[in-house]
């Protein structure tokens, strides 16, 4: 038996997931929240959506924002060139005006297929459907492909492009879209696929065989990359801290950050780090190190603390309480660092 999308849109009507970006057709937001879900948690991005929008209510204010507002405001949800293609095609839209086809959003920076075909099909109800995560383990298992991912992404690709010719799913594309994401989410779950309350059991052909559990197939990960850096928290006698705006291009691209050294493959010695130190100062290590892991690599910092007098003229700095809100996940990794280390590090 085919999977029926009149079934899975009926199941979809009966108990869909309540989320702050249903319910509305509007481009700005739906494209907003597939960016934050890129990589994030649903329940992590919920209370961060809403004040996302508080601030930048429609795509003209995120235009017209100023790059370390926008900057601000994405501290803690992490991949931060998302942010600064988000920024970029903002302005493109204001300029221009929303799409009105898949290719159209394609085109637009950071945007790749997914997205395109999500906005598509939610915005703009055009019959494609987008292939995340949950679609690709919803359509491995009803169909029983085995080829490994990444390799079996065009395949599966095809198959769930062809779900579309069933008339249910063309009428509703958007709901059909969803209610595939939901499946994957509640149901259709990474471990322990709850079969018996799936819409699609009886045309299931993984279940059919047994072999739900071990789908989809992955190739063996490459082995992580290791990075080691030393950062510097440099302090005035009322606690601000002194920053740096990172370079634009590579890891928390145009983020504030401490200032410290270049992130490398090498653990650093003493003295090659202090020569990136910001000032002459009675710098100390602290105990311990700091760990943060990005997508394909891990990354440890040492903290080296001192406290001057004044902190450099025209540099960034923040109360210790302003760098947590502001500050990138992997940096107030090191703030932690320095809480847990004692001995009165802290103002």
């Amino acid at each position: 038996m085919h999977p029926s999308a009149a079934e899975l849109l009926a199941w979809y009507d009966r108990g869909k997931r309540t989320l702050p970006w249903r319910g509305t057709r509007d481009p700005y937001r739906i494209w907003l929240s597939e960016v934050m879900l890129q990589q994030t948690t649903v329940a992590a991005v919920g209370p961060r959506f809403a004040r996302f929008l508080d601030r930048f209510p429609d795509v003209n204010a995120l235009a017209e924002a100023p790059w370390e507002a926008v900057a601000e405001e994405w501290a803690g949800l992490g991949y931060y060139a998302r942010a600064r293609n988000l920024h970029a095609a903002a302005k493109r839209l204001a300029a221009g005006g929303f799409p009105v086809s898949e290719a159209g959003w394609a085109a637009l920076p950071g945007i790749g297929p997914y997205t395109a075909a999500a906005v598509a099909a939610i915005a703009l109800d055009l019959p494609t459907v987008p292939l995340d995560g949950n679609v690709e383990r919803v359509t491995s298992r009803v169909f029983a492909v085995e080829q490994p991912l990444p390799s079996a992404k065009p395949a599966l690709r095809e198959l769930a492009e062809g779900f579309m010719a069933q008339e249910a799913a063309r009428a509703r594309p958007g709901d059909f879209a969803q209610a595939l994401f939901d499946l994957g989410a509640t149901i259709c779950t990474p471990r322990g696929p709850a079969c018996a309350l799936c819409p699609w059991m009886a045309g299931c052909a993984a279940r059919a065989r047994g072999i739900q559990d071990s789908l989809p197939r992955k190739a063996p990960k490459a082995a992580r990359g290791q990075l080691h850096g030393v950062h510097f928290l440099l302090r005035d006698p009322s606690g601000r801290i002194l920053l740096e705006r990172r370079p634009d291009r590579g890891l928390l691209g145009g983020m504030l950050g401490l200032p410290g050294t270049p992130w490398r493959a090498e653990p650093w010695g003493e003295e090659e780090a202090l020569i990136h130190a910001p000032a002459r100062a009675g710098w100390s290590w602290l105990p311990g190190a700091a760990q943060h892991g990005f997508t394909h690599r891990d990354l440890t910092m040492r903290l080296l603390a001192a406290e001057v007098p004044a902190l450099p003229e025209g540099a960034p700095a923040l109360s210790w309480a302003e760098a947590r809100r502001a500050l990138p996940t992997a940096m107030r990794r090191l703030l932690d660092l320095a809480e847990g280390s004692g001995g009165g590090v802290l103002p």
